[in-house]
């Protein structure tokens, strides 16, 4: 009992974490490699590493919610079996999961109150709601407390799920890619107010995020990861962006993003289109004109949107999630009923039918591309097959040519470096960068007009967005028009030509990607347009 119920800790105080020779196998698998990181109180100490690098791992087990197979875990200088959650929050660890936990059916308040698990019998409301209200009132987010999560946009569910593990007032906070849902303003107050609380003393950070920005900006100290291992440890004023990413994707070729090797100019090299050459093109490649949807729960989604993606440009489309994107991207592509509105590729009707894809050359690569551009219990040459099966050399006189299918997509699982078992394994049993990357082998193939593009890079690693980037880039500079749907602000100004923003179902600014101000285009994601 004495191994799961630590002493009392302190009310306050930053804690000094310690981790060394870390190490987390699942079978033959090792996860984490004998990590050790130091995280000095009263400090924000950022973790970097692609996909799999050991990142979720390594804060799991600091959290008590995995046990590690070697190594050891200090707090203050004294070592701590975490056996648990319980035994994590009573040492004073917290942590907000990038996926939402809370509860739909209870309002803020009672979120609040259950966050600390330990609900009394009877619940002096008065007095709680005091409480609640003044511990708000020391905070820069003011929820309504009589709210539930269903009223409150994405925005102040990340905030109330900071709240939670706020108002326990921990020694330790974890952040797993606390701003993805934030805009640029909301992203600025979380970080700024975690990382005073932090040099407040009253407790230390570990923030998970890929976000450079972030790192250089808000962080004192960082890490990085790559396979499983600690690589590069550093203070902030004494490193770079550069230098962080070498050592998340290696110095060596091998590292790189598969394009590299095949002697495609790094995404560095290339160039936004040239103005003229936009202006020059009077068609747009697609045009959307006063369209109109409505939403999952019988509310207009899309209200009267317009918009114009030029041939050799990319179109930016920022926002808040939730105000319209998902439901523009569905009805461009055929998966939402378009109640009103006109929708033009090259000056020609468009209704996303597979004929006027083919013959107007429109693409696209999709959010959650396993469950919305793939069948997944088909192989991967079946999937990379899909868009032109019954077209030559794929298909003769009538008859599928399945070896010509299988042929090609060995072609394309090389060029893109697709990491499977071979052509037949079904493409339900790859990563979801590795479904991305077949998905994009099979869009982005041939002559492309138009490209629309949702969130193509969300949740994958450092080197397959910097491919999938290049790439993009490419489509762009051979000609093509890209609609190109973030909710990433920082992907937007890196990539596009132009940017617009969508709030309420409306676009309700525009601006030149090179003359963007990042709080201008905050203040309209959040609502604050004329």
């Amino acid at each position: 009992m004495s191994d799961l119920i630590p002493p009392p800790r302190p009310a306050t105080g930053a804690m000094a974490l310690e981790t060394y020779a870390l190490t987390k196998r699942f079978g033959s698998f090792t996860a984490m490699d004998q990590v050790s990181m130091r995280v000095e109180p009263g400090t924000v100490h950022a973790l970097l590493g692609e996909n799999g690098a050991g990142k979720s791992t390594l804060v799991k087990c600091v959290a008590g919610f995995q046990r590690p197979d070697g190594g050891g875990i200090l707090i203050d200088a004294r070592e701590h079996d975490i056996a648990n959650p319980v035994v994590a929050r009573a040492l004073g660890i917290g942590m907000v999961y990038q996926h939402f936990t809370l509860a739909p059916g209870m309002s803020v308040a009672e979120n609040l109150l259950l966050a600390g698990n330990q609900i009394p019998a009877l619940v002096n409301w008065k007095a709680k709601r005091a409480e609640l209200a003044a511990f708000l009132a020391t905070t820069p987010f003011q929820l309504d407390l009589d709210a539930r999560p269903a009223e409150l946009a994405a925005g102040e569910k990340q905030k109330l799920e900071l709240l939670k593990q706020l108002y326990l007032k921990p020694r330790l906070l974890i952040l797993d890619e606390p701003t993805s849902v934030l805009t640029p303003q909301e992203a600025d107050d979380v970080l700024g107010h975690v990382r005073q609380l932090a040099h407040s003393g009253q407790c230390s950070v570990i923030i998970i995020t890929h976000k450079f920005r972030e790192v250089m900006a808000y962080a004192d100290a960082v890490t990085v990861l790559r396979r499983g291992r600690a690589v590069h440890h550093a203070l902030v004023p004494d490193t770079h962006p550069t230098l962080l990413a070498q050592a998340m994707m290696g110095e060596n070729s091998a590292d790189t993003p598969a394009s590299e090797p095949n002697g495609l100019p790094s995404p560095e090299s290339i160039a936004p289109a040239a103005p003229e050459t936009i202006a020059n093109n009077t068609i747009p490649a697609l045009q959307v004109h006063d369209l109109h949807a409505m939403g999952d729960r019988g509310k207009l989604a899309l209200d009267g949107v317009h918009l114009q993606v030029h041939a050799g440009e990319i179109l930016g489309i920022a926002g808040v999630s939730g105000n319209g994107q998902r439901e523009l991207v569905e009805a461009l592509v055929g998966q939402r009923s378009r109640l009103n509105g006109v929708v033009q590729v090259s000056g020609q009707p468009y209704r996303a039918t597979r004929e006027e894809n083919r013959r107007l050359c429109v693409r696209s690569l999709p959010e959650e591309p396993l469950r919305n551009a793939c069948v997944g219990e088909l192989s991967v040459s079946d999937n990379m097959a899909l868009r032109d099966f019954d077209q030559p050399p794929l298909s003769r006189g009538g008859w599928l040519r399945k070896a010509a299918w299988r042929h090609r997509a060995r072609a394309w699982i090389a060029d893109l470096g697709v990491k499977t078992q071979g052509e037949d394994a079904p493409i339900r049993s790859l990563s979801g960068g590795n479904v991305q990357r077949a998905v994009l082998a099979r869009e982005l193939a041939g002559d492309i007009k138009v490209l629309i593009a949702a969130n193509p890079v969300f949740g994958l690693d450092f080197s397959a967005v910097a491919d999938i980037h290049l790439r993009i880039r490419q489509v762009r500079d051979r000609g093509a028009g890209v609609l190109l749907i973030s909710e990433d602000l920082d992907e937007l100004l890196e990539l596009a030509d132009r940017i617009v923003v969508m709030s309420e179902g409306r676009v309700v600014f525009e601006t030149s990607a090179a003359s963007a101000d990042r709080k201008e285009i905050g203040a309209h994601m959040g609502g604050g347009h004329a």
